[in-house]
């Protein structure tokens, strides 16, 4: 298996009617078994690439592979492709499409004409991993967005895919939610599963990711370990991208404390770091 899991070679797509391409000449490598953040400013192409990930579009120039096998638009490849590669939009309202949790969670499974027992198995363990067995009959519509954005990514998961697309997945959420979801996508992380996340949450991006991709205007920019794609930024204000809050209050620290350690990625690490 490819230490990368998920390429892009020169990919172009322009949305019907539109005077400039979405994306143009994209090409990046995702590494397997990352933490990856996907960040930009708004129109610079993170929902389309997400698009074209999942195959719901079709590059009109370059190639999308996986594992080094190159993402063919005939019914049979996509489904399989779909089975590896789970997309979460940022509204849940847009992917919840059954009455309650349980029947949503179970949806994909069906599609894939798996046999009952497994079904009813997968479901339950996919309920018990990410705490909704209490909601399991509950009406999707009386659920917390919170709780919605939970069974969306577990519908997704059910499914085991290698790689989960998650578009904004912070949206809405106040702090308490927040910092769940981080535990969960952790958790997520820990069995195995690639996670890309589209954000522009950048204290979320610092926290949280191993791996950064950076866009502009449809094209890579930047990609990296977090702590050096942070220190390119700080050297690009013109990208009005703008810095995580501890890695600004770490960079007003005096040097000699800056010197004993590598910039804190939390507020724990911040705290222990000053010995407080």
């Amino acid at each position: 298996m490819s230490d990368y899991l998920l390429e892009m070679q020169g990919v172009d797509y322009t949305y019907p009617m539109a005077e400039q391409a979405a994306v143009k000449n994209l090409s990046f490598r995702l590494p397997a078994g990352r933490k990856t953040a996907l960040i930009g400013q708004n129109g610079c192409g993170k929902s389309t690439l997400f698009l074209l990930a999942d195959g719901l579009f079709r590059p009109q120039q370059g190639e999308i592979l996986l594992d080094g096998v190159p993402l063919k638009f005939d019914r049979q490849t996509l489904n399989r492709w779909r089975q590896r590669v789970g997309l979460v939009f940022q509204d849940p309202e847009q992917q919840l499409v059954a009455p309650t949790v349980e029947s949503d969670i179970s949806y994909g499974l069906c599609n894939q004409n798996l046999p009952t027992t497994e079904i009813a198995d997968r479901v339950q363990q996919t309920l018990a991993d990410f705490q909704l067995t209490e909601l399991a009959r509950r009406p999707l519509h009386h659920l917390s967005l919170g709780q919605k954005k939970r069974v969306s990514i577990a519908g997704v998961m059910t499914l085991r895919p290698d790689l989960v697309l998650l578009d904004e997945p912070t949206a809405y959420l106040d702090a308490l939610q927040t910092k769940n979801l981080l535990l969960e996508l952790d958790s997520i992380a820990q069995s195995g599963t690639t996670l890309l996340i589209a954000t522009h949450d950048l204290d979320f991006v610092y926290q949280w990711a191993d791996w950064i991709l950076v866009m502009q205007q449809g094209s890579l920019l930047l990609e990296g370990e977090t702590l050096a794609v942070f220190e390119q930024l700080q050297a690009l204000p013109d990208l009005e991208l703008g810095l995580p809050l501890l890695w600004q209050v770490w960079n007003m620290l005096p040097p000699a404390i800056k010197l004993k350690t590598v910039p804190p990625r939390s507020i724990k690490k911040l705290h222990d770091s000053l010995h407080f």
